[in-house]
């Protein structure tokens, strides 16, 4: 499979195969917004939770993304996408991404999604496909597990807004998980300026004037 260098620490992201399992034609979805519509940054995340070097953005970053949120001086519009599912074969991704979708209509989707990627599978292990695991994920975020959330996971309530989620990525510009960027640029996978938790406090901050 083919990777590219994403940091100097040798993270690397999943290019997008032309594969991704969905025929839309869909040239835009709504992301899920975490924060602050008036935030004056603005993070967008394309990732998938298969995907390895996601779950290791996630595990570096999460913490310091969540603070600059709770502070109001960051928004992050996360648009989930299935190319592992496309690449290496299987579902977990869609399915995962259905489920995060699941726990948004709950007003439970950031706690749900640092859920999934602490307990993210190796990248050939689809796990992620067996919807009663996911389900029984849900169990470590206080108020989720409910009856409508259950169902919404079992049916694939939001599997058309995955592949319309899909489909925009794979027409986009860009082509690897995850990509980055901060009011409208490309801000991870420069390997001579990576960037770090810190250095995306000091530019969040930096906009938050």
């Amino acid at each position: 499979m083919a990777v590219v260098l994403l940091a100097a620490a040798a993270v690397v992201g999943i290019i997008a195969a032309n594969s991704g399992g969905s025929t839309s034609d869909a040239t835009e979805a709504e992301p899920i917004t975490v924060g602050s519509s008036d935030a004056p940054a603005t993070l967008t995340v394309y990732e998938d939770f298969r995907c390895p070097a996601c779950g290791t953005f996630e595990d570096n970053f999460r913490d310091t993304i969540n603070e600059l949120t709770d502070a109001g001086k960051l928004r992050v519009d996360y648009h989930l996408v299935s190319i592992i599912d496309g690449n290496v074969g299987g579902s977990g991704s869609k399915a995962a991404a259905n489920a995060a979708a699941c726990a948004r209509d709950e007003d439970r989707f950031r706690e749900y999604h640092d859920v999934l990627f602490e307990h993210q599978p190796a990248e050939q292990d689809d796990a992620f496909a067996n919807k009663s695991h996911l389900i029984d994920l849900a169990a470590g975020v206080e108020g989720l597990d409910t009856e409508a959330f259950r169902s919404c996971v079992e049916d694939g309530t939001h599997d058309g807004w995955v592949s319309d989620s899909n489909a925009a990525f794979l027409n986009s510009e860009y082509n690897a998980t995850p990509t980055i960027l901060l009011n409208g640029e490309s801000v991870y996978g420069d390997a001579s300026n990576p960037l770090t938790p810190d250095s995306l406090r000091d530019r969040v901050n930096e906009l938050a004037g």
